[in-house]
């Protein structure tokens, strides 16, 4: 199991109270709402001084300013979402294997209760923020990270992998495959390749592997294609499953962003979105709650309504 220290759990915190305040908060404010700063005022002071200075190494950019820009009052911090990204360039097989690490740890801290506890705090305060304003985090880890290192290596030796898959049908299968890329995308991870029996490109989701997953065969036994790019063969597939969906203004940014087309209806914005797993795309529209409404396809929005009802039978 992957822990994480004080002081890293400390710059999670940080850095999800900055990215999820609505306005620049102050040193007094993050002292009061964020847990690990202890101490007396000096200590404080060299601890928030340090943090932000590691976060600035990671390549987090952190906005000063001030919380009435008419005053010269005290000054704030914030982070903007838009300027939150990590520029990983060119790394290896093992580099990514390394940093499937780190995300799960992040995502596990990201949504651990003393991080939410951050914007509950900051709300209590009567300071506004949003946990929907925040970038995806990190993709959800739904295998290990030996089996990760086992596709990756796979890949660099250009070596055959077997493995039991869940079909959509929820039959196991057992499925023989060259490798060719692995990708995330809508926190979902994929992996792509030919598949030896059908002899076909396929693309496969990670959580839907049953068990490990192993190499067999002979290094160099094939070829991967020359400029293949999986997010570019998993646009092509999600071409073909569009939703229509109305939005409450100022909700769900994450569905919002991957909108193709908006509609501005006042209160509400029409948005035709691509998706492509029904059944992940069900489970966002139900995490929001009222603030989604499905217009179109026919068979996701019956299918919402049969899990509300469903869920208003088994609690009354």
């Amino acid at each position: 199991m992957l822990t994480v220290s004080r002081k890293s759990e400390r710059l999670v915190n940080l850095t999800i109270a900055l990215l999820a305040t609505k306005r620049f908060l102050t040193k007094d404010e993050i002292f009061r709402s964020i847990e690990g700063y202890e101490g007396s005022a000096e200590s404080k002071e060299r601890m928030f001084e340090r943090d932000k200075d590691d976060l600035r190494s990671l390549g987090i950019e952190i906005d000063v300013g001030g919380l009435d820009p008419l005053f010269n009052d005290e000054a704030g911090y914030r982070i903007k979402p838009e300027s939150y990204q990590l520029n990983l360039g060119e790394i290896s097989g093992t580099d990514i294997a390394l940093l499937s690490l780190a995300a799960q740890a992040w995502n596990g801290a990201a949504l651990s209760d003393a991080a939410n506890s951050a914007l509950v705090k900051l709300n209590s305060l009567g300071i506004d923020s949003d946990i929907e304003s925040l970038p995806t985090l990190a993709p959800k880890m739904a295998w290990s990270n030996q089996e990760l290192e086992t596709v990756v290596g796979a890949i660099s030796e250009s070596r055959k992998i077997a493995f039991t898959y869940l079909s959509s049908d929820l039959l196991e299968e057992k499925r023989e495959v060259e490798p060719y890329a692995v990708a995330t995308r809508n926190g979902l991870w994929y992996l792509s390749g030919l598949d030896t029996a059908k002899k076909a490109l396929r693309t496969f989701r990670f959580d839907r592997v049953v068990g490990e997953i192993s190499c067999i065969g002979k290094a160099n036994a094939y070829q991967i294609p020359q400029g293949f790019d999986l997010l570019e063969t998993l646009e092509v597939e999600e071409q073909s499953r569009l939703a229509v969906i109305d939005i409450r203004k100022g909700k769900a940014s994450l569905l919002r962003k991957g909108a193709a087309l908006i509609e501005d209806l006042g209160e509400w914005d029409r948005c035709e979105v691509s998706y492509a797993d029904a059944k992940v795309f069900i489970d966002s529209i139900l995490w929001h709650l009222d603030d989604v409404v499905v217009i179109e396809p026919t068979v996701i929005k019956e299918e919402i309504v049969e899990i509300l009802k469903a869920l208003v039978a088994s609690h009354g």
